[in-house]
């Protein structure tokens, strides 16, 4: 199934049952809010995306402590987990999303390698983290993040209560 189809169910979905979803994106840059806008009526459940491509974006946005970023690095599981978390509270949203990652060419190390990428997920109920990592261009890395939120956001609407 095509991504803009899946992306239309899952707009709908949420348009039915009142739920709306907050973003903080790193590494994807803005890709997934944009392919979210793309659907009518996005604006019935995409509070907002937010662009935190540095630590600097991220404590200043997202309140994320600077320490968190010494500790585990800006590339982590405790930092996606801590995006998704602040930006649903802050935009006081049922559904947050935060993703941090590496999308090359270079930047990564053995410990962490070029296409690894964590997205947090997070509701009131609870906060899970997926851990990739994708061996693709910047372009095709950005597709590959998208597919994996989709999953994510489908699997919640098919849950939900």
């Amino acid at each position: 199934m095509n991504v803009l189809k899946n992306l239309k169910r899952i707009v709908d979905g949420f348009s039915k049952r009142k739920i709306q979803i907050a973003l903080a994106e790193s590494c994807t840059g803005g890709y997934i809010s944009h392919m979210i806008t793309n659907i009518p009526g996005a604006s019935a459940v995409f509070e907002r995306g937010i662009v935190s491509y540095s630590n600097k974006a991220k404590s200043d946005l997202l309140k994320i402590e600077s320490d968190m970023f010494e500790k585990n690095g800006a590339v982590s599981e405790q930092v996606a987990k801590k995006m998704a978390e602040n930006v649903r509270l802050l935009s006081n949203v049922d559904i947050g999303v935060g993703i941090t990652g590496i999308a090359g060419p270079s930047g990564g190390n053995e410990e962490k390698p070029v296409g690894l990428v964590y997205m947090g997920f997070s509701t009131v109920e609870y906060t899970l983290i997926k851990r990739c990592i994708f061996k693709a261009s910047r372009t095709v890395f950005k597709k590959k993040v998208l597919k994996e939120v989709l999953l994510l956001l489908k699997d919640y609407l098919e849950n939900f209560k």
